[in-house]
């Protein structure tokens, strides 16, 4: 169950973070949202016996983390 309500959240999270890759002025502060979201995703995920709702919020913060590392978190 766990593992269903982390696969959840990490489909909220997703689009969140694909929207903020796009380099549009402010656009990129979405990942700002969607990091937060999927890291409470991966903490559901390594309570559940399963791996796939938790390598999908990992994956999701591998992407929102690496874009605001590489824009400086600002932009």
């Amino acid at each position: 169950m766990l593992n269903i309500i982390s696969i959840l959240i990490g489909i909220i999270a997703l689009p969140i973070a694909l929207v903020g890759i796009i380099p549009i002025p402010f656009v990129p502060l979405l990942n700002w949202i969607a990091l937060p979201i999927a890291i409470v995703g991966a903490a559901v995920g390594a309570m559940s016996d399963s791996n796939a709702g938790r390598n999908l919020n990992l994956v999701i913060i591998l992407v929102s983390g690496l874009r605001l590392f590489l824009t400086g978190g600002i932009i």
